[in-house]
Formats: C-alpha cells, structure tokens, sequence
C-alpha cells in the first residue's frame, strides 16, 4: 500500500462518534461552539473526512477531549480493542478510575451545557413574548 492509498480515519466521523457517546445534541454543541456555530454547521463538518487543525481544536475544547483523540481516531482499531479477549487483556483487568473520574466529570459538564442552554431558551422566550406583548399593545 503506497502512501496515497492509506486510510486516515474520518475527523468528521470521529466528531460525531465522541459526541453521542457524551449524549450531547448536535445543538448543543453549537452552542458550546459559540455565536457562528449553528446544529447545521456542526453537521456538515460531521461529514467531513479532513477538518482543519484549528477547528479541530475548537471542537476537542468544546468535547472536553484530546485533539489527537479527534484526528486519530481509527475506526477499526477501535473495534479490535472491543473484540480482545478481556481475560487476557491487562488493559481490562483492572478499572481505569481515573477514566472513571473524567467520564463522571464529562457527564456533569454536559448537564450543566444543557441547564444553560435552556436558560439561554426560556430567554428567547420571554424576549419574544415581550416583543409580540408589546406589538399587540400597538
């Protein structure tokens, strides 16, 4: 296999994988993103194969993870590590309480991205009711 043939994993793919397994909506992570970001913007990199460094970086701070996490990522490798056989694994043999930590610590964060996130919606609400309040007062 020369260099031209050989399989990069997919950075859109890998964006899109990390995000569901944290349970975070494409809208949410927008919103994490910042005030350019949109659910559609977030979903058109998702199919991206290549992804710039630099939004890269952007999506590893707002997932909480490494960026080589999401330029590496391979696919079938991962799925190798699933299918090893635990009993003769050391990796599994004993619990990464540390990995533990940071997925407890992951989850925490992501509840509180959606608590703002409402707050940031019933927001628009009461601004929206005041506009159409005040339009019927007219």
């Amino acid at each position: 296999m020369n260099q031209q043939e050989k399989k990069f994993p997919h950075q859109g793919r890998n964006i899109r994988r990390i995000r569901e397994m944290l349970g975070i909506k494409q809208e949410a992570l927008a919103w994490e993103m910042g005030d350019e970001w949109s659910q559609k913007r977030i979903s058109l990199y998702e199919q991206k194969d290549v992804i710039p460094t630099e939004i890269l970086e952007k999506f590893a701070r707002a997932l909480n993870v490494p960026l080589n996490t999401l330029k590496q990522l391979d696919e079938e490798r991962f799925l190798r590590l699933l299918q090893t056989d635990t009993q003769q694994d050391p990796c599994f043999t004993t619990p990464d309480v540390h990995l533990l930590e940071r997925w407890i610590q992951a989850i925490e964060e992501n509840e509180k991205l959606y608590e703002r996130l409402l707050k940031s919606e019933q927001e628009k609400v009461q601004l929206l009711q005041k506009m159409l309040d005040h339009c019927l007062k007219q």
